[in-house]
C-alpha cells in the first residue's frame, strides 16, 4: 500500500467544542467527524497524513477543534484556519506555529465582495510563506483573479476550481484556473467531483476537468483529497471508492505518486 496524504478533510466534534449559536449550518449525525473518527478512516484506508481545513459551516472562525486535532495529531495534520479579513501578522504567526499552514477563502459560500478588502491579509500571508486556500465556483474566478496574481501568494484551489460542468473546458472561470498554472505559486486539489457533476458516482461529466488540469498543472502542482466527513452530500460517499476513482483518473503510477505523497509533503512540509 503507497503512502498518501488527504489533502481536505475536516474535523466537527460539536460535544467537546459546541457550534457557535449564530452558525449558518450545523453538521449532525452522518457529517459529525471527530479527530478520533478521522485517525480511524486514514489508518484503514493507509492514509499517513491530512490537511484539516477549519470549516465555515459549523465553527466559522472558531478554530479551537481545528486547533486540538492539530495537537492530538502530534505532526500527523496540518491545518487551514477561518480567520477574518482583518486578522493580524501576530494572529496567523500564532497559528503557523500551531501548525496551520493557510487561510481559507471560500468565494463559492460568502461571495466575491466579501473579499474585496483582503489584500491586507493575502499580504500577511504572503510574508509567512503562507498558503490562500480559495474556494471558487462557475466563473467567480475571474472577478477575484487580479487580487490573487497581484498579491503574490501561494495559492490552493479546492475541488477542480468547481466548474460548471455543462459549461465545458471554455468556461472563463476554468480557463482562468488553468492559466494560473503558469504563475508557479498555483496547485488544485483534485477532489470532490461530486460538486462539479450533474451525475452520480463515478461523475463522469467532471473527468475533462481533471484531465486537463493533469495537463496544465502537472503531477508536480496537484494534491488528491476525499472531503471527508461528506459534508451535505448530495448521495451517499465513501472513502474506498474516491480512492479507487483516483486510480482511474490517473492511471500512471509514478504521477499518481507525486499527487499522494511527494507533491503534498513538499507543498505542505508534512514528516519536516
Amino acid at each position: 500500500m503507497h503512502a498518501k496524504i488527504d489533502c481536505h478533510v475536516h474535523v466537527f466534534d460539536p460535544t467537546r467544542f459546541p457550534y457557535p449559536e449564530d452558525n449558518f449550518y450545523k453538521p449532525a449525525g452522518a457529517e459529525i467527524g471527530t479527530t478520533a473518527l478521522l485517525g480511524q478512516v486514514l489508518d484503514a484506508h493507509g492514509v499517513q497524513h491530512a490537511l484539516i481545513v477549519g470549516p465555515n459551516s459549523g465553527y466559522g472562525f472558531d478554530n479551537r477543534c481545528l486547533l486540538d486535532a492539530l495537537a492530538q495529531g502530534a505532526g500527523r495534520y496540518k491545518g487551514v484556519a477561518v480567520v477574518r479579513n482583518d486578522a493580524s501578522l501576530a494572529e496567523l504567526q500564532d497559528l503557523q506555529a500551531a501548525g496551520v499552514v493557510g487561510v481559507t477563502l471560500n468565494v463559492a459560500l460568502l461571495g466575491v465582495d466579501y473579499y474585496r478588502d483582503a489584500a491586507p491579509l493575502l499580504e500577511h500571508l504572503r510574508q509567512l510563506d503562507m498558503w490562500a486556500q480559495v474556494q471558487v465556483q462557475f466563473d467567480e474566478l475571474v472577478a477575484l483573479q487580479p487580487l490573487l496574481v497581484d498579491s503574490g501568494v501561494r495559492l490552493l484551489f479546492d475541488h477542480l476550481g468547481r466548474p460548471n460542468p455543462q459549461a465545458g473546458l471554455g468556461q472563463a472561470g476554468f480557463q482562468a484556473l488553468l492559466g494560473l498554472a503558469e504563475t508557479g505559486r498555483a496547485v488544485v486539489k483534485l477532489s470532490s467531483l461530486v460538486k462539479s457533476s450533474r451525475l452520480p458516482f463515478p461523475h463522469t461529466d467532471a473527468w475533462p476537468f481533471v484531465q486537463a488540469l493533469l495537463q496544465a498543472y502537472t503531477p508536480q502542482a496537484l494534491v488528491w483529497a476525499s472531503d471527508w466527513p461528506f459534508l451535505r452530500a448530495p448521495e451517499r460517499i465513501d472513502y474506498g471508492p474516491l480512492l479507487a476513482l483516483f486510480e482511474q483518473l490517473v492511471p500512471d503510477a509514478a504521477a499518481r505518486q507525486a499527487i499522494l505523497w511527494d507533491t503534498p509533503r513538499r507543498l505542505f512540509g508534512f514528516g519536516a
